[in-house]
């Protein structure tokens, strides 16, 4: 992949799309498979924010029941199906229990029993899939004992009885949301991170033809042309829509913080969730033998560029946890790492954001005078192609072209041409026996297809081949980052590309050896590479105070 602004734009797009998390790489791989001329534009690094901040899940969303949102409902549990038809090494069945204890009076196993028959029904095509081997069975209850014996680490205030049922672990949000980018890439997209929109392009009449962006790496501003603009700026749509209208309105867009923790391993293989007090779930979440603790859902108020995950807000989930546990399960010293984002909601959310609806709206900004712009705000990963689907549906009535099916949901995504996600796994060992069981499992895994030409770069330079953590990870992947999927700083390569740094900061020697390949790849001088391990350990410092 090559940032498409580094070169002259001397032609006009079909469709500008401008955000790079999960619904623009969505929205961009749909338009670009549709046959319309796509550009891309993100003002950061892909997937850097709210797509970031994820449970690592790809789910039906269950709680929402209790809204009555079974539609919601419905078509996460049918786009769950097909993400893992589509991206079969990222996302795969995880089983998740739900505890009934004493806490909260609404933790009761018999209502929440008809609430998992009626998601057993909304998922009845779940086993439908491409691979057969990814089955998921019905829910089922479990006494106490049979909890302990599958999860020996819940600590519960008088465990009644717990329930099991699927959904789906999203193995890498970061590098999924590639997956997407890469397959519009390969649909003849252009596509470009560090590219901030800083105004509108608008003839005559007052319809928008086009974006200003600024190239972040080159401090120099470009001009892209284009019929139609989508705004899946996310947390910071409202903001857009402000440039669109030069002003500073914000619309009716809320924000919600969610964040999580990374502490060591405290469940085997469950996707363990607990309701509070106040009827709210957190997650214990198992991901690289290590735990996911969170999600919270507290209002957010502000600029959203300046948004931190705060000592405030981690102690904050920390209380909720310990509260609920009935003990000090979890202090600021088993806190390896923290991250969080904002979530865009499209309803008024100041009271309540657990409350608010996750779904989504697609609004043609015609309405308000600006023809040639739409705004998608709301939703989730996991209905993000469907999102993407219905938008480009829009846009091609908005162009006045005849609708053409989408194809996304019948095709793998780049690098995720697998039919047999455990036979892939086995033939990748199979083939690369110099290399390491770990090494293999992890490629194979997070990049699929892509797995050898990784391993070749390794092979070619025996020092790529050197081993930086426990799952494996290689730093050839360093390199192949930065040739082949545009990573431009350190935090780019060890949090979105590899998971170098996803548990937490990995060390100095680590640190040091990613930052000196990259700097040799992207020919920084020694001032650029420590102001990139600076940068980089800040980020991935736990707040304290």
């Amino acid at each position: 992949m090559k940032r498409c602004i580094e070169e002259p734009c001397t032609h006009a797009f079909d469709v500008i799309v401008v955000g790079g998390g999960i619904t623009g790489a969505a929205v961009a791989y749909e338009a670009a498979s549709r046959g319309l001329k796509t550009v891309l534009v993100e003002k950061r690094d892909f997937a850097w924010a709210t797509s970031a901040a994820t449970s690592k899940l790809i789910h039906g969303g269950l709680r929402y029941l209790a809204n009555a949102e079974f539609g919601l409902v419905r078509e996460s549990l049918k786009e769950r199906r097909t993400m893992e038809n589509i991206a079969p090494n990222f996302v795969h069945p995880i089983p998740m229990m739900m505890v009934h204890d004493a806490v909260c009076p609404k933790n009761n196993a018999v209502e929440i029993g008809i609430g998992l028959r009626i998601y057993d029904a909304l998922s009845y095509d779940r086993n439908r899939t491409w691979d057969r081997s990814k089955k998921i069975p019905a829910h089922r209850k479990v006494s106490p004992a049979e909890a302990y014996v599958l999860e020996p680490g819940i600590i519960a205030q008088d465990m009644k009885s717990a329930s099991v049922f699927y959904d789906c672990a999203n193995i890498f949000p970061e590098r999924l949301t590639l997956a997407f980018i890469k397959s519009a890439v390969h649909h003849g997209a252009h596509v470009a991170n560090y590219a901030q929109v800083q105004g509108f392009v608008a003839n005559g009449n007052g319809r928008i033809k086009g974006v200003r962006v600024c190239d972040l790496l080159a401090g120099r501003e470009v001009e892209i042309a284009g019929t139609m603009v989508i705004n899946c700026a996310g947390p910071w749509a409202d903001l857009l829509l402000g440039l669109a209208r030069c002003d500073t309105a914000t619309g009716t867009l809320k924000r919600s913080e969610g964040i999580h923790i990374v502490t060591r391993k405290r469940v085997n293989t469950h996707v363990v969730s607990y309701m509070t007090r106040e009827a709210r779930h957190f997650f214990m979440v198992p991901w690289r033998n290590h735990t996911l603790i969170g999600t919270t859902d507290q209002p957010f108020t502000g600029d959203p560029d300046n948004y931190r995950v705060s000592a405030q807000s981690i102690r904050g989930l920390m209380e909720e946890v310990n509260m609920t546990l009935g003990t000090e399960a979890v202090t600021m010293d088993d806190v390896l790492y923290a991250y969080g984002g904002l979530r865009p909601l499209v309803e008024d959310a100041s009271a309540d954001t657990y409350g608010t609806s996750r779904r989504y709206e697609i609004y043609d900004n015609a309405a308000d005078g600006l023809e040639g712009l739409v705004t998608v705000e709301g939703g989730k990963f996991t209905t993000s192609r469907n999102l993407a689907e219905k938008a480009v549906d829009l846009v091609e009535r908005k162009l006045g072209r005849k609708k053409t099916a989408s194809p996304t949901a019948r095709r793998y995504l780049w690098g995720s041409q697998i039919p047999d996600i455990k036979a892939f796994v086995l033939d990748t060992a199979r083939k690369n026996r110099d290399f390491g069981a770990d090494t293999n499992r992890y490629l194979a895994l997070n990049y699929g297809t892509e797995t050898e030409p990784v391993m070749t770069l390794a092979r070619r330079e025996e020092g790529l081949r050197e081993t930086l953590n426990a799952d494996g990870e290689i730093l050839a992947q360093v390199v192949y980052a930065v040739r082949h999927e545009m990573a431009r700083t350190l935090s780019d390569i060890v949090l979105r590309r590899t998971g170098i740094a996803t548990l937490g900061n990995p060390g100095t020697q680590v640190l040091e050896k990613v930052a000196r390949t990259a700097g040799h790849e992207l020919g920084w001088d020694a001032d650029r590479v420590d102001r990139e391990l600076v940068q980089t350990v800040e980020t991935l410092r736990v707040p304290v105070d």
